[in-house]
């Protein structure tokens, strides 16, 4: 593991919806921090901090130092984190407490090495996939690593690779392949490719013929399912965690 990130943190009394939006305009972010056999506890952080610290791929998949006022640390991860639709701002994140004596699962990135170098990957006409690109492992604090790896050097053509390929540092272990029911999906694969795929070619000559046969109307314009105007936001940002500290303080 790499040096271990600080983040600056404020203890806060007032929550609800109200008082999260009174912290978001002075430039602070909502959060909480709950687990470890204790009460939840509600936070300010400081979103220029925030941001900067998520910057680092690390701090999504390793133990961060919570600094709560001058002499008060805990460790935790990243639980949840809601950002704005289209705005750079977090607008609430939830910490998990962590003890050293157990084990904790959480998501971490997976790295592909030697796919540039692969027959696969110098082959014409071969892509290669990442079909997913993190796992979820187990592992005690100390022994959690920022990411794992998996080296690609080898494949060909046709060949893929799933999740017990992978190598784990010691005292880590994939969930999804101890589970009764073993669920080793395929992280990669190399696949051949037509000529006409990835150019768009293809997709234009299907949008000529739905036109020519009338399936599209003239000007017609579909919205992605999702879209909402700027009030929309879930909410108002708060998560989970902030839902149960809010019960915690009086139900607000």
């Amino acid at each position: 593991m790499s040096d271990q990130t600080t983040i600056n943190a404020e203890l806060r009394e007032d929550v609800g919806k109200g008082a999260s939006r009174r912290l978001r305009r002075d430039g602070k972010v909502p959060a909480v921090m709950y687990g470890g056999h204790r009460e939840p506890v509600t936070l300010t952080l400081r979103q220029e901090e925030l941001l900067h610290a998520t910057e680092n791929e690390a701090f999504y998949a390793s133990i961060l130092e919570i600094k709560v006022d001058k002499d008060t640390t805990q460790q935790a991860v990243v639980r949840d984190m809601h950002r704005h639709p289209y705005r750079p701002l977090i607008m609430h994140i939830d910490f998990l407490r962590v003890s050293a004596k157990e084990s904790l699962k959480i998501s971490v990135p997976i790295h592909f090495i030697g796919e540039e170098e692969s027959p696969a990957g110098i082959a014409s006409g071969v892509v290669i996939q990442h079909l997913i690109t993190e796992v979820e492992i187990e592992a005690l604090p100390k022994d959690l690593p920022e990411f794992v790896t998996i080296d690609l050097s080898d494949m060909d053509a046709g060949d893929s690779v799933s999740l017990s390929n992978i190598k784990l540092p010691e005292g880590v272990e994939i969930p999804a392949l101890l589970a009764e029911e073993v669920n080793d999906m395929q992280v990669a694969n190399a696949i051949h490719i037509k000529e006409s795929q990835g150019t768009g070619a293809a997709a234009a000559a299907e949008a000529e013929a739905a036109l020519a046969e009338g399936e599209l109307g003239e000007g017609e314009v579909t919205l992605e399912e999702g879209e909402e105007g700027e009030e929309g936001e879930a909410g108002d940002g708060e998560t989970s965690g902030e839902a149960e500290a809010g019960k915690e303080e009086g139900g607000e």
